[in-house]
């Protein structure tokens, strides 16, 4: 299936999506790497309020390469999720709707995903160039001292990612091995 949906997620828009369905996300969107995930865990455990709402976001895992002359943002592929897996359950349980990455995910992270009814996306890796063109604004908005690895808010128009893990525990990259595996 195809669905164009809009950011921030809410629970009904993202119900009927299910592994493997196209999405084209339309919205507000927040960047954040590994280096941003381990400045919000600290500061959870310190008692510390976080730079960004959680609850409905989507956090799109990437860095972008600085913007040529007369764009908003440079290359913006995604990064490999997995780094990310540590921290993503417990931004999940804190609120956090979506993720946007490129790899598999922990069975930790599919678990917190059926736990609350989010939804993990991947976004073509090596297609950076095509994907800032999506990109409709960019700000830095937490951690300018890490550069590329800076948070952002994004406002993104059409921007295309499929689903990889959806709220009832569907994984497209087991059941597409499956569907191919020689018996």
């Amino acid at each position: 299936m195809e669905y164009s949906i809009k950011a921030p997620l809410c629970r009904e828009e993202i119900d009927p999506l299910r592994a493997g369905d196209m999405v084209y996300l339309t919205g507000t969107i927040y960047t954040a790497r590994d280096a941003a995930h381990k400045r919000m865990y600290e500061a959870l455990r310190a008692g510390e309020k976080l730079p960004i709402p959680l609850e409905g976001q989507v956090i799109y895992y990437m860095g972008p390469s600085p913007a040529r002359e007369g764009r908003v943002i440079g290359s913006a592929g995604p990064t490999t999720a997995s780094r990310m897996d540590k921290y993503a359950p417990e931004l999940l349980d804190l609120g956090l709707r979506g993720m946007i990455g490129k790899g598999r995910r922990s069975q930790a992270v599919r678990d917190a995903v059926c736990r609350n009814g989010a939804v993990y996306f991947a976004a073509v890796g090596g297609a950076g160039a095509l994907l800032s063109k999506c990109i409709k604004s960019s700000q830095v908005i937490a951690y300018d001292d890490l550069g590329t690895e800076a948070i952002r808010r994004l406002e993104v128009e059409n921007m295309p990612v499929i689903v990889v893990i959806d709220k009832e525990g569907n994984y497209l990259y087991d059941e597409t091995l499956k569907k191919y595996r020689k018996v």
